[in-house]
């Protein structure tokens, strides 16, 4: 007889500055291996599976992310079981909801659109306690042509050029919903700079370390390393364009994720 499978939706937010990724590695503290860990004990070891909506990288945050859990137990009290793992996870992870979904829910392949932020100030040298989620660039910055540089990434564009480590068979035409530099109202701390600003980019799916090389090359826009035409021209088909500068992992966090 087939045992019948249970399927559940868990919405969480973790502080990514002391894990390496969410994706297991041999000898490495990483956040799926924390949130097994954790599964493992409250289900007092019965069989589970996880499967996550995306990966993020060493040091990266997120505010709202989400994982699918596959069970043969069916969880009866679910505000019983959040309120215990959340009291057996470790202080920078805390899950946010659950709840049931069926068998033809499928995470990954789900239409779901992601909102990144990448939390930055510039001009300075700043408290430490920023390091974890605020990104510092000592140099002065020309903030008005980021914001207008910024906006040339939305629409439909060939971002191969911001795809770490592209190949030549990749998918690399994607479209960005949103991609604006705000004053920063979102995260906020009372040791935080007089004066920070967030990009907040919107869309349904990115490449690797699509969002830190576009906010390399906007720094490298508001140092005056680069102008907008070199944007422009970086997005077009069949265009090389050398992106040299990453932006630190830490200033960038995955502000919510949307199910369609």
């Amino acid at each position: 007889m087939q045992r019948k499978r249970f399927y559940y939706l868990i919405k969480l937010q973790y502080l990514g500055y002391r894990f390496h990724g969410w994706q297991k590695q041999p000898n490495l503290k990483t956040l799926h291996l924390m949130i097994d860990r954790t599964l493992k004990y409250v289900f007092e070891d019965k069989e589970f599976k996880t499967l996550v909506a995306g990966r993020t990288d060493a040091m990266v945050s997120a505010n709202e992310t989400a994982f699918e859990l596959f069970t043969f137990h069916e969880i009866t009290d679910q505000s019983y079981f959040l309120k215990w793992f959340n009291y057996n996870l470790p202080q920078d992870i805390r899950a946010l909801s659950i709840k049931e979904v069926d068998k033809d829910f499928n995470i990954i392949q789900h239409p779901k659109t992601k909102e990144y932020i990448y939390v930055f100030a510039f001009g300075g040298k700043f408290h430490p306690f920023c390091a974890p989620i605020l990104s510092t660039i000592q140099d002065d910055l020309d903030i008005e042509t980021m914001k207008i540089g910024a906006q040339l990434f939305e629409g439909t564009h060939n971002f191969k050029n911001y795809c770490y480590k592209a190949s030549d068979n990749g998918l690399y035409k994607r479209t960005i919903d949103v991609c604006r530099i705000e004053d920063n109202t979102l995260i906020t701390a009372s040791f935080f700079p007089e004066k920070s600003y967030v990009l907040k980019v919107q869309g349904q799916g990115f490449g690797r370390n699509q969002i830190r090389l576009m906010m390399g090359t906007l720094i490298r826009l508001g140092k005056g390393e680069v102008d907008l035409d070199f944007i422009k021209n970086s997005l077009k088909e069949n265009v090389e364009s050398h992106q040299s500068y990453i932006a630190p992992a830490s200033g960038l966090i995955l502000n919510k994720i949307d199910f369609k």
